[in-house]
């Protein structure tokens, strides 16, 4: 059983910063991605960031230069730092884990990011 443990959602204000952490856990296999997505309501859900084993990453447009994906392979936990958050950002953010040639896929129940003043 693989299980996903996030933290550090809540309320912001505009411009603020925000660090989400991810924690996996159970029987996982070691070369996988890891990464955030988010959905508000109304919309599908969309990628935010995801980094490889060996740090490739990749970025949705709309967060490229704000937002930093970052991981600690020894604690299988995912970082996302966000920085100059707009109210557009609000979403549910997940947690997701992936491997595998199908691939595998694994998903946190989500965390909620508020851009309020």
């Amino acid at each position: 059983q693989v299980q996903l443990a996030e933290s550090g959602g809540g309320l912001v204000q505009p411009g603020g910063s925000l660090r989400l952490s991810c924690a996996a856990s159970g029987s996982i296999f070691s070369p996988n991605t890891m990464g955030w997505y988010r959905q508000v309501p109304g919309k599908q859900r969309e990628l935010v960031a995801t980094i490889a084993i060996f740090g490739i990453t990749n970025y949705a447009d709309s967060v490229q230069g704000r937002f930093t994906i970052s991981r600690d392979n020894a604690k299988s936990t995912v970082y996302l730092q966000m920085n100059s958050l707009k109210p557009e950002d609000t979403a549910v953010y997940y947690c997701n884990l992936k491997w595998g040639a199908r691939p595998v896929d694994y998903w946190g129940k989500g965390t909620l990011v508020t851009v309020s003043s």
